[in-house]
């Protein structure tokens, strides 16, 4: 066995034996942490305090470290500003701002006082110790996810005081980074913001031109992620250029790119995963490698830092959840919630510790001492703990005390059903479906392909396999299971009625089919069948553009489609749409139809960037053509004929499409009719249901039924 102990000598320098045991940690370390209930952040730093120079000495912090934890740091920046929802800190913008300042310069400024006094620390010093107790990593997130509680009042504004706090630390750091690159003069500090706003405008105003003009042409996942990837580390290499620190560019890139990468598509998925699978954890266990543990329970100074962050963190940030309650009256169990959200500090704050670790000051010695680097891991460790503890229960308590639940969620299924029949359309509708499903509901996208008996079975076959095996391929890049169904049946309509049947699918998307002669109808008689025999809500798609890049959607309200039983679900899929897009959701409509529509809207999706605009009369629909652009998502709500909304207007969409919207995306939705469609509790400020309604309800089903049995 002794030749063993001459290959493999302490600490190991071979790097397979190096990334062999990174992996190792990256793979236990979160198995035995779920038991003990502590954040894997937090074991990840653990174990690089085992590994290192200062614990067993098994690892030592080279250059793959070095290079791998600016990686880390980096993706740890982009990610927190890739996951900013946008749309919930422009509806509460104001409260969001409010918080944002007070968990800034609240622990800022009781920090900055107690680092002086008691720590006596200089005072670029102090204000960076300080800086590092305002920032917040929203690690307890999950958790109000798990309980469904992510649209609530509270959630939004701390979320959105979260992008307000840590972009203030941000800047501080970049400034205190700054004052030690060269000369500080006046002419410094005027040259330092001029290059800062001339590379900071440039990235607000390119980027999201370069990316959406390299995501139409080019829909490979791997090379997507290589794009966005290199727009990260530049914008970060830009500001190091200006004598900034790179983690500023790599969050301005994530919020430049927010709207552009959905949070349910692939890209998404791949992004997080490659993350929080290597970059980070190599990030934050090179972090680990750092700590002397015997400096921290060696030293009466260091645990006297470690005490003096924690107690001043968590005050702080108490203190600025009060003031916004009592400002904006909200309840007490609200501020609980915002105080929950915004204590756990993790990536600002490792990234702030790091960065003033590796400042070299003049006389030698550091920015920030080893002491503050134990204390931070400490603070942390608490801030986390605290953070989800306070959060699960406030959450919890939320939950059961909603007074209106969604009640028809626990009565009703939502099934995406989707027909395949092209290739080349298969991604377009799986990401359509990821976009409007409900995320409370497992199994609920199903892919179909029908086969029917004209000869060239094996060849059917082959066909349905590739692209079944396509739409689970696409399905699975947004960690989404898919269910997968293939059948036998005389024709393809008779296969997907029988399917949508048997499966209680409550909405099928199809394809907008693709004319193979002169006498081919518009919608094709597969479509055609589907809306005589399902009364269930179809969709009819094409799409020109992906759906990322898409900067509007634009949907066109025929009268009287309040009226009809799938009213509310349209409106959902819009809202959910939009959200998934990050994009404005502009209703067309009449005036007493938009009432109803803005009613649905303020209950249910008040962040939902919406607006309105008035559409008398349905033949007035070519008006649309000066509001839809090559880069906009049209969606025309039509109906079924014998339903109360149709209109014999409605016979003359296909002409209009074919010459007006021919190059624009475009989505033809026929809302549920008659059926055992259950809706949602909605207090509307007119009555929807009146005597006049009920007549024409009775008239439309007799008439369906009619139509039916002809």
């Amino acid at each position: 066995m002794e030749w063993i102990y001459d290959y493999i000598s302490f600490p190991i320098t071979d790097p397979t034996w190096i990334f062999l045991l990174v992996l190792v940690i990256i793979l236990f370390a979160p198995i035995v942490l779920d038991k003990l209930r502590i954040p894997h952040i937090i074991g990840m730093i653990i174990a690089g305090v085992l590994v290192g120079e200062h614990g067993f000495n098994i690892l030592a912090r080279d250059s793959s470290f070095e290079l791998f934890g600016k990686v880390g740091l980096y993706y740890i920046m982009f990610l927190a500003g890739l996951e900013m929802n946008m749309n919930d800190f422009k509806e509460n913008k104001y409260k969001a701002l409010t918080l944002g300042l007070l968990c800034f310069f609240i622990p800022i400024t009781i920090g900055f006082f107690t680092n002086l006094s008691l720590l006596h620390y200089s005072v670029v010093t102090a204000i960076l110790l300080a800086s590092m107790y305002a920032s917040n990593t929203q690690v307890s997130y999950p958790i109000v996810i798990k309980y469904g509680l992510s649209s609530q009042r509270s959630v939004s504004i701390a979320v959105g005081g979260t992008a307000v706090t840590d972009t203030l630390t941000l800047l501080v750091l970049a400034v205190v980074a700054g004052l030690h690159q060269g000369d500080i003069s006046g002419g410094y500090w005027l040259l330092l913001v001029g290059k800062v706003i001339v590379i900071g405008t440039g990235i607000i105003l390119i980027y999201p031109r370069i990316a959406r003009w390299f995501f139409r042409r080019y829909d490979e996942v791997v090379t997507q992620y290589i794009f966005v990837l290199a727009l990260t580390f530049l914008a970060a290499a830009l500001m190091e250029l200006a004598g900034m620190e790179g983690i500023l560019g790599a969050f301005l890139t994530g919020l430049v790119l927010n709207r552009l990468v959905p949070h349910v598509s692939p890209l998404m998925s791949h992004l997080e995963f490659v993350g929080n699978a290597l970059f980070i954890p190599y990030f934050l266990i090179g972090v680990g490698m750092l700590i002397n543990v015997h400096v921290l329970f060696g030293s009466v100074n260091a645990l006297v830092v470690a005490g003096v962050m924690i107690s001043v963190a968590l005050s702080g940030k108490w203190i600025a959840a009060f003031l916004v309650q009592q400002i904006f009256g909200l309840k007490r169990i609200e501020r609980r919630l915002i105080y929950g959200l915004s204590t756990a500090q993790a990536a600002a704050t490792l990234a702030a510790v790091m960065v003033g670790y590796n400042i070299i000051l003049p006389d030698g010695t550091r920015l920030l001492n080893e002491d503050v680097l134990n204390g931070t891991i400490l603070l942390i460790l608490v801030t986390c703990i605290v953070s989800s503890l306070i959060t699960d229960k406030s959450a919890r308590r939320m939950a059961m005390d909603e007074t209106q639940p969604d009640e028809h969620l626990k009565r009703s299924t939502e099934k995406i059903l989707i027909p395949l029949a092209y290739l080349d359309t298969i991604d377009y509708l799986i990401e359509l479906a990821l976009m409007i499903r409900s995320q409370k509901f497992e199994d609920n996208i199903l892919a179909l392909h029908v086969m029917t008996d004209t000869g060239q079975t094996e060849r059917s076959e082959l066909r349905g396999r590739l692209c079944l095996e396509k739409a689970a391929k696409a399905s699975a890049g947004a960690n989404v299971e898919l269910v997968q169904l293939s059948r036998y049946d005389v024709n393809v309509s008779s296969g997907i009625i029988h399917t949508a049947k048997e499966q209680d699918a409550s909405c099928v998307v199809v394809g907008l089919h693709r004319k193979v002669n002169i006498m081919d109808s518009f919608y094709g008689k597969v479509t055609e069948n589907l809306l005589k025999s399902i009364h269930r809500e179809v969709i009819v798609a094409k799409f020109i553009i992906p759906l990322n890049t898409i900067r509007r959607i634009v949907v066109a309200v025929p009268p009287k489609a309040e009226y009809e039983a799938g009213f509310q679900k349209w409106l959902r899929n819009c809202c959910r749409m939009g959200a998934a897009m990050g994009c404005r959701v502009h209703f067309f409509a009449n005036e007493k139809t938009m009432g109803y529509i803005q009613s649905f809207l303020t209950q249910k999706y008040k962040q939902t960037l919406t607006s309105f605009s008035n559409l008398e009369k349905w033949e007035d629909l070519l008006l649309l053509t000066g509001h839809v652009n090559y880069d906009h998502l049209l969606v025309i709500i039509s109906a079924r004929r014998g339903s109360i909304s149709y209109s014999p207007l409605f016979e003359e969409l296909p002409n209009q499409i074919s010459t007006y919207f021919n190059n624009s995306s475009l989505l033809l939705v026929f809302p549920d009719q008659i059926g055992d469609e259950v809706k949602e509790t909605i207090t509307f400020s007119k009555p929807i249901v009146s005597n006049d309604v009920r007549l024409y309800q009775r008239i439309g089903a007799w008439i369906y039924k009619w139509l039916k049995k002809q």
